[in-house]
């Protein structure tokens, strides 16, 4: 592991913040570093605003895309709702349906089969389209690289609007409207909008040119919330709005299929990371192991008795996804063993039989092990697909790029992407993509990294600094849990392994000049359970969390990492 500690910010400022709002220099120092250096900008991180959010005609073909769609009411026109088979795609899918259908019933909803269509806008969907007098596709979490399925619906009378957030090609699909904030000739002020971001914003220049009361959108921003976290966007500028009114929303008034899902796991009260954990793995479930269709119905169900049913199904098909991408994992692991390729820059398997709903989920697993740019390969139909993963700081899309020659069809992120590739390319593809990433990549980002925003005592840690702490949420990508370090601790005496396997570590770390001491847990540290021998002087990087036991509740500390201290290093030396 490595550790990192951030730069500290400039002392005036930190001193300035901490005056202005009466809080410890500890505190105002986490908040300079994420940018906040004035009470109004503190005022707008703990209470942030709906107000704040942007005018969504800002967006590049917004007007056109929103009189196409009133266009399309005053006529009678059939309207298709199509959308990508993961949450951000069945969540956009659930929020512009719902929203449409409660005023204009001339609504359908569409959502690729991963297996027999793939990803994105497919001919099948259009084809569907025109079958059934459909003359409107508004597009969500993709289309942004369908030029070639936006000509051929426009020669069946077909137009899109398209709603995205992937980088866009060379060129723009010949659509009605194509929003996309990445777009280089769209000056929205927010580029990191999520495809149910973009979708909202449609929603939000409807509502306006409806003369309607803004408030009747806060109902459909748990959608929104779910599809921001499942999506690993920055939880920055209007992610950072959308998502903590929209976890109010699934605290105060979950939807019925929400509550199902909750009832489940019995859980009261969610974060924005129970979200990504619990929530969003069963909707992505219906996608990977059947179909999108499921989950988009569980989020639109105003049932509670249909939703709870509902519910159940996807629960089973999360079990069965659980299952499938566990064993593909240990294959994996067991061809990357068997081919020799541990010392590898990167990581690329296939198997034809691999499940092709679960190889992103693998992929992630993989890099867990081997730290390192992974890709998945199954086949699907008579191609290869792959799902890729990267590690921080490496831009695998651009990896992608420098291998172009041998794919496809790719698309997606800067840590993750999709592609299809002829079998017959899969070794060249192998090759070049090894290639690539040694070429281009610091040998540095393939050690795990621990970003640790700040060195503090433990008798800084008290019920008001987290208190404070917790306000800093929704926690996410742009603005993470806050991870510190300590120096100078040793355990009290309470060390031990415990977990089935005895993997974890528990104990009680102690600061020795000040006597100050809290209970610690680190998940998969317990082979570092000798460090703790002897009295030894250890750091310790660490989250500050809640314990609750027996009713009482208590602060601990959540280890990440520990090491010896130098002071261990500087005594043996003398």
């Amino acid at each position: 592991m490595r550790w990192t500690l951030k730069p500290k910010p400039d002392p005036e400022t930190v001193s300035n913040l901490s005056k202005s709002l009466g809080v410890g220099k500890p505190i105002a120092s986490l908040l300079v570093q994420r940018g906040i250096k004035t009470f109004e900008d503190a005022k707008k991180f703990f209470r942030p605003s709906l107000e704040d959010l942007h005018d969504p005609f800002l967006m590049q073909d917004m007007l056109p895309a929103v009189e196409r769609i009133e266009k399309a009411i005053e006529q009678g026109e059939n309207i298709l709702v199509y959308g990508d088979y993961d949450v951000d795609g069945t969540t956009s899918v659930a929020l512009v349906s719902s929203y449409l259908i409660s005023y204009y019933p001339n609504v359908a909803t569409y959502i690729p089969d991963r297996y027999d269509e793939g990803y994105g806008v497919s001919y099948k969907g259009i084809d569907f389209a025109a079958d059934n007098d459909i003359s409107l596709i508004i597009a969500l979490d993709c289309g942004i690289k369908a030029k070639e399925k936006v000509a051929y619906a426009s020669e069946k009378g077909i137009d899109f609007i398209i709603c995205d957030h992937h980088r866009p090609g060379k060129e723009i699909p010949d659509a009605v409207a194509v929003l996309d904030p990445k777009r280089e000739d769209c000056n929205y002020p927010y580029k990191e909008l999520c495809g149910c971001g973009v979708g909202f914003k449609l929603l939000q220049a409807l509502t306006s040119r409806r003369e309607e009361n803004f408030e009747i959108l806060l109902p459909y921003l748990d959608l929104v919330a779910t599809a921001i976290g499942a999506d690993i966007v920055p939880v920055t500028g209007e992610n950072r709005i959308l998502a903590y009114h929209g976890l109010r929303v699934i605290n105060a008034a979950p939807r019925p299929g929400f509550k199902a899902i909750l009832e489940q796991v019995k859980k009261s009260v969610l974060t924005l990371n129970d979200v990504v954990f619990i929530i969003a793995p069963r909707i992505n479930a219906a996608g990977r192991m059947k179909h999108g269709l499921h989950a988009v119905k569980l989020l639109t169900e105003e049932n509670e008795i249909m939703a709870v049913k509902f519910a159940e199904e996807i629960e089973s098909y999360n079990r069965e996804r659980r299952d499938t991408d566990k064993a593909i994992t240990l294959e994996a692991l067991a061809q990357i063993e068997e081919m020799k390729e541990q010392e590898r820059l990167t990581t690329v398997v296939y198997h034809e039989n691999w499940h092709k709903g679960v190889i992103g989920i693998v992929a992630s697993r993989l890099t867990e092990t081997y730290y390192r740019p992974t890709l998945v390969f199954t086949r699907s139909g008579e191609k290869l697909a792959a799902s890729a993963r990267s590690v921080k700081g490496f831009d695998v899309y651009d990896a992608l790029e420098g291998c172009s020659e041998y794919i496809e069809q790719f698309g997606g992120h800067k840590y993750a992407a999709g592609l299809t590739l002829l079998e017959v390319q899969y070794e060249n593809f192998k090759r070049k993509f090894e290639e690539v990433v040694s070429a281009s990549i610091d040998k540095n980002l393939l050690i795990p990294e621990i970003s640790i925003d700040a060195e503090i005592n433990l008798q800084e840690i008290t019920p008001k600094f987290y208190r404070i702490l917790k306000q800093f949420a929704p926690f996410g990508p742009g603005n993470m849990r806050p991870v510190f370090m300590s120096r100078r601790l040793e355990d009290t005496g309470y060390a031990k392994c415990v977990g089935e396997d005895q993997t974890h570590l528990k104990c009680r770390l102690q600061h020795s000049p000040s006597g100050v001491s809290y209970g610690a847990i680190g998940f998969n540290l317990g082979n570092k359970c000798g460090l703790l021998a002897e009295r030894q002087k250890i750091k310790a990087v660490f989250g500050i969390e809640e314990n609750e036991f027996n009713g009482n509740v208590s602060l601990q500390l959540k280890l990440k990492d520990i090491a010896l201290d130098e002071v261990n290093v500087l005594k043996t030396k003398t």
